[in-house]
């Protein structure tokens, strides 16, 4: 009985197994997704053209809206301002309060569209004396420590005495140097949309 197990296991056929080949030396197949790639291509330029478009908006908004760099150009406003000093432009502050006595602006020139700083010293409804060769709001002389000292103030047409009455919003403005500066003396008082900002200094 034995003999006859051992028999039979021993001619037992043995089951077939497949022997792979080692991996390396399989095919590598690599599909190419090619519309993937055009579309991750299409994403990547489209986020640099929104990135650029903000960009652009922003920088507009701000120099248009908020804040703007200014070089001053001549010596009208001197000493207060030299020519070639650069200064940032407030353009924000006049949505919040009016131009106001004494503020240091950057106006458009309503002779020839240029722009220029100058200086508000007085606003819509207020009278002006020049008498003297100083200068004199509502019947009260200014106080003028910016100017030189010894510094006059005369009318364009060099006038000893001159009355002048600012019409509602109306803004009459005058460069610091008061013998070399073109202001509100030759054209007269300006209107508030001549009025872009107020110098940061």
């Amino acid at each position: 009985m034995n003999l006859d197990s051992l028999t039979m296991a021993a001619v037992e056929p043995i089951p077939h197994r497949t022997v792979c080949p080692p991996l390396a030396n399989q095919p590598v197949v690599v599909v190419s997704n090619r519309r993937s790639k055009a579309l991750h291509i299409l994403e990547q330029i489209y986020q640099c053209l929104m990135l650029t478009v903000l960009a652009m908006a922003s920088y507009f908004l701000i120099s248009h809206y908020v804040l703007q760099s200014v070089e001053v150009v001549g010596g009208s406003m001197a000493p207060t301002l030299r020519n070639a000093d650069r200064y940032f432009v407030n353009r924000w502050v006049y949505h919040t309060r009016p131009p106001a006595h004494g503020d240091v602006v950057v106006i458009k020139d309503p002779t020839d569209g240029k722009y220029a700083v100058k200086r508000i010293v007085a606003v819509g409804g207020e009278s002006l004396h020049f008498k003297n060769g100083s200068v004199y709001v509502n019947g009260n002389k200014l106080d003028e420590p910016y100017l030189m000292p010894g510094t006059q103030t005369f009318t364009s047409e060099r006038a000893r005495e001159e009355l002048i009455t600012c019409g509602k919003d109306r803004y009459y403005v005058l460069g610091d140097n008061r013998n070399n500066s073109f202001d509100s003396r030759c054209y007269g008082a300006i209107p508030r949309e001549n009025i872009l900002g107020a110098i940061i200094r």
